[in-house]
């Protein structure tokens, strides 16, 4: 399908999640490849976020691969929801349902209010966004109700 097909036909939320699971898919693919081949230009990501390098670097390979794992599974998520795959839409909603989550707990732990906060704000609107009609429609997701 080109491109121009592609954001003629995808509602403009579905677009959006679309987006976001591809930036995560950076992320995560980038901290993966850092923590299993550590280098000192890849290191520097981490000076973005020093309390997760320093939760995930005793771990090193093993939280590496899974980060890994994870980015190629928002990967393939993103091009299924661009291709109209259910199992993309449910995919989608369970990763920021599960995101969404972690940061209520973060959040309602009061060690990060700010960014628990911002979290679940985001995962909700991405939620929002998957559910609306226009992109349950787009994957043939019936209503739990009908």
């Amino acid at each position: 399908m080109a491109a121009r097909e592609i954001m003629q036909k995808t509602p403009p939320a579905l677009l959006a999640v679309a987006v976001a699971l591809f930036f995560a898919t950076t992320m995560f693919c980038l901290t993966g490849i850092s923590l299993l081949f550590p280098n000192p230009v890849l290191s520097r990501i981490w000076e973005l976020n020093r309390p997760a390098y320093v939760a995930f670097a005793p771990w090193g390979e093993l939280v590496g691969a899974l980060l890994l794992a994870l980015g190629l599974f928002c990967a393939a998520a993103t091009l299924g929801l661009l291709q109209r795959k259910r199992w993309a839409w449910w995919a989608a909603v369970i990763l920021f349902g599960i995101n969404g989550l972690g940061d209520l707990l973060t959040l309602l732990s009061g060690r990060d209010v700010v960014k628990g906060g911002a979290g679940v704000l985001a995962a909700s609107l991405f939620l929002f966004g998957l559910m609306i009609p226009a992109t349950r429609w787009h994957f043939d997701v019936r209503d739990p109700g009908h």
